[in-house]
């Protein structure tokens, strides 16, 4: 991968992140600097991974699905297809709504779908299947972590003894 497409990748996962954070910054409002920055950090670097993980997990299908194994060198993020992901992960923060948010990644994923079918020799529909499969799986994943992290880091509040 090429330096610009890295920073372009941390951009969207530190993008994406911060549509996250925000909600939690307004529920807690005694959470400190450096902890919101940290946590936005840690969160963009994971979404990062998970954006660079998309099209490898996609290959992972891909290779299951073809009677012989897909050729080596597989389909990396360029800059012209991961500056789709980078405007979704900006305009799609959790407070414009999920189905915004989704509708946005379709559209990544659809334009990712070209490439991919070429360079995996499946046709477009199974191409697009095994993307929609790879980001649907790393999503739920991510969201599963998300909320075990939630749930560690809330606040303990002592019980009432009546």
């Amino acid at each position: 991968m090429s330096p610009v497409v890295v920073i372009l990748l941390l951009l969207a996962g530190v993008s994406e992140a911060a549509g996250r954070l925000v909600p939690l910054a307004v529920r807690r409002p005694g959470v400190s600097r450096t902890h919101l920055i940290s946590l936005l950090m840690t969160g963009g670097v994971v979404e990062a991974v998970v954006f660079a993980l998309w099209p490898l997990t996609a290959w992972t299908l891909a290779d299951l699905m073809l009677p012989a194994p897909a050729p080596v060198d597989g389909l990396l993020w360029t800059p012209g297809l991961v500056a789709p992901l980078l405007f979704a992960a900006v305009l799609a923060f959790p407070l414009l709504g999920p189905l915004f948010h989704l509708l946005l990644l379709v559209g990544v994923a659809v334009t990712l779908t070209g490439p991919f079918a070429a360079a995996t020799g499946l046709d477009w529909w199974r191409a697009a299947e095994c993307l929609a499969v790879a980001g649907v799986g790393l999503g739920l994943a991510v969201e599963a972590v998300r909320r075990l992290v939630a749930r560690l880091s809330a606040p303990r509040t002592p019980e009432a003894v009546a």
